[in-house]
């Protein structure tokens, strides 16, 4: 990991800006308003106004400048009295969107055409008729995208325009940042999830049946196999388990380019077997009950029949609730059961992780989401950076990592981190998973 050298500043460096915005954006984690309001603290504190911009981008993406942004609608002006218990407080105190203000810019040359950059210049013009002059970004791995093409399209202007520094956050109950070795909020979705999997249990045994849980996670499996091994399942699965035998390819043609493609596919009856091959272990052991988890990232790998129709959004990921894994691995692992053993044994489809992203931070989460607030802060004020992304490790100890380490410089696509194979921490969960 790439950091700066870090400086032994005083928390009374003179602030090289007036006022700072805050804005967060895509999916809530646990722990924001630990960050924000940490960061906001620091901010004010060195004598920075701090605005809060209201559900991400949505509200700066189609800004017209004959018609102001409003506080209250559009921003807030975030003080000390605004901050009162906020730390360790649930949800997100200024909200959130995943509206896309880079959603044309895919390659450096797309820099130069002003349609393609028409929604960042909107953004920036935003963020100016308000007397900004740096951002704190706080978001998932499309945000930190967002982040550097803001920076770029800077970069871009004129020598006589002002230039916002920026620097990134990275947020995600997903744990599948680069850069980072955990984020906020994934320790708290974890706990959440690995009690509803424990509860799971007690009922899965008093009815003699099988819960499939299909976890958020995205790309991932993080957040599968952290709320698999604390919760007690008795298998988890994820992408980065589609290797070997399990994985196949499928040729698809694009419906409007005619362009044939290669995608990598799971071989789902071999999965299903798996799954069939750990209910009947347990049986012998006496247990004729269970929970097994699947990360949702799965559904990426489904055969193309089973995704005709199933939409995608501003970021082109596709709406896994739609695709409703859980359901059809419920049903494909019952009828493989049954024709194994000849027996029926209820297996009941699960999605889980919406009810973990609003959660009251554990403690964890909010020494961490403080720290990263703080280490905005430290980026800005003390160290003066610009494309910089806020990263903790150790003993919480701060360090900043460049865009340009994080982000392809010729698809602007950033890099995600998997769950290594064979790893101790993935070897973590095939071990317990035998012996549940």
């Amino acid at each position: 990991m790439s950091q700066s050298n870090l400086n032994t500043s005083s928390s009374n460096t003179p602030a090289p800006f007036k006022r700072v915005a805050i804005l967060f954006a895509g999916g809530p984690a646990p722990g924001a308003n630990a960050v924000i309001s940490s960061a906001a603290y620091a901010f004010l504190n060195a004598g920075v106004e701090v605005i809060g911009i209201k559900h991400g981008y949505s509200n700066l993406i189609d800004f017209d400048p004959s018609k102001p942004l409003e506080e209250g609608k559009d921003f807030i002006q975030i003080t000390h009295e605004k901050l009162e218990f906020a730390r360790t407080s649930g949800g997100i105190m200024i909200g959130t969107a995943r509206a896309n203000p880079g959603k044309s810019v895919s390659s450096p040359t797309h820099l130069k055409d002003a349609d393609r950059v028409a929604p960042l210049a909107r953004v920036y013009a935003g963020l100016r008729s308000l007397g900004v002059e740096a951002l704190m970004s706080i978001g998932g791995d499309d945000t930190l995208k967002t982040a550097n093409k803001l920076k770029l399209y800077q970069d871009a202007l004129p020598a006589t325009e002002v230039r916002m520094p920026v620097v990134h956050l990275p947020k995600t109950i997903d744990n599948d940042y680069a850069g980072i070795d955990f984020t906020f909020g994934f320790f708290t979705a974890a706990e959440v999830l690995a009690t509803e999997i424990r509860n799971l249990n007690q009922d899965a045994a008093a009815g003699q049946a099988y819960f499939l849980c299909e976890a958020m996670g995205r790309s991932a499996g993080w957040l599968a196999y952290g709320a698999a091994i604390a919760g007690n399942a008795c298998m988890v699965m994820s992408v980065e388990d589609v290797a070997g035998d399990l994985r196949g390819e499928e040729v698809t043609t694009d419906p409007t380019t005619g362009e044939k493609k290669t995608k990598a596919i799971m071989h789902l009856d071999k999965i299903v077997e798996r799954m069939v091959d750990v209910m009947i272990a347990r049986e012998k052991m006496g247990r004729n009950y269970g929970v097994i988890v699947v990360a949702e990232g799965l559904a990426e790998y489904l055969p193309m029949k089973y995704l005709e129709g199933i939409p995608r959004d501003d970021h082109g990921h596709i709406s896994v609730a739609e695709a409703q894994l859980q359901r059809m691995l419920a049903k494909l692992i019952s009828e493989a059961y049954k024709k194994r053993t000849g027996k029926s044994r209820k297996v009941n489809g699960l999605q889980l992780g919406y009810e973990s992203r609003c959660a009251p931070p554990t403690a964890f989460d909010v020494m961490l989401g403080s720290q990263i607030g703080v280490g905005a802060y430290r980026a800005l004020v003390e160290e003066k950076l610009n494309g910089y992304m806020i990263s903790i490790g150790g003993q919480f100890d701060v360090s900043f990592v460049p865009f340009s380490d994080l982000v392809d410089p010729n698809t602007l696509v950033t890099k995600v981190r998997f769950i290594q194979t064979g790893s101790d921490f993935h070897r973590l969960a095939k071990i317990l998973e035998s012996k549940a």
